[in-house]
């Protein structure tokens, strides 16, 4: 999502003596998928770091980022794919670099309108035009209540970095916006702070 990459300054947060991978899985759906994986991940030494997880059509689609000593990531590349073909689970297990924390503040996009193609693109192309990296996205075509009108709602996470021009990304979105019927919305991402 949101390529091309832009890269960012940002802090790291991961062990550097620990290997990571992000493992993806996409298969019929069936009780006892994220068990199994859990399992063949824990059985291989390794730890499960992060999870993202959705029912899509008939089809259960995993990803998750990974850790452990090398000889345990490593176990899991070798097994993985060959031992979920048998469950009917396209699993692919690939090294990727430990997570970072991004400098700036976080934004949340958000969009209702009637479900047409062509959405998605008009949001992410703005977004590309304006070199802001999508951090998180999802979306989901629904019918509203009481009418039954198909509705299509989607989420995007950003990160707006120092030197970013967010009035003129809100402009253009607006503009997006009115071309689509869309009712769009970009806010901060506000964290609660603990109780004292």
């Amino acid at each position: 999502m949101g390529s091309p990459h832009v890269a960012v300054a940002a802090l790291r947060v991961y062990d550097a003596d620990m290997e990571y991978a992000v493992i993806t899985a996409v298969g019929p759906d069936r009780r006892g998928i994220m068990d199994d994986l859990a399992e063949s991940v824990t059985s291989c030494g390794a730890n499960i770091e992060e999870t993202k997880a959705s029912i899509l059509g008939g089809e259960f689609a995993v990803i998750m980022l990974v850790s452990g000593p090398a000889e345990a990531v490593e176990k899991l590349r070798a097994t993985m794919p060959a031992e979920f073909a048998d469950k009917a689970l396209a699993v692919s297990v690939r090294l990727t670099d430990g997570p970072v924390r991004p400098r700036g503040l976080p934004y949340m996009i958000e969009s209702v309108s009637l479900d047409t193609p062509g959405i998605v693109r008009a949001v992410t192309g703005v977004l590309r035009v304006h070199g802001i990296n999508i951090e998180e996205l999802e979306s989901v075509a629904e019918a509203a209540p009481l009418s039954g009108t198909p509705l299509f709602r989607m989420r995007i996470r950003i990160n707006i970095t120092p030197g970013a021009r967010l009035t003129a990304l809100r402009e253009d979105l607006a503009k997006k916006a009115e071309e689509h019927d869309l009712d769009i919305s970009v806010k901060p991402c506000l964290q609660s702070v603990p109780e004292a």
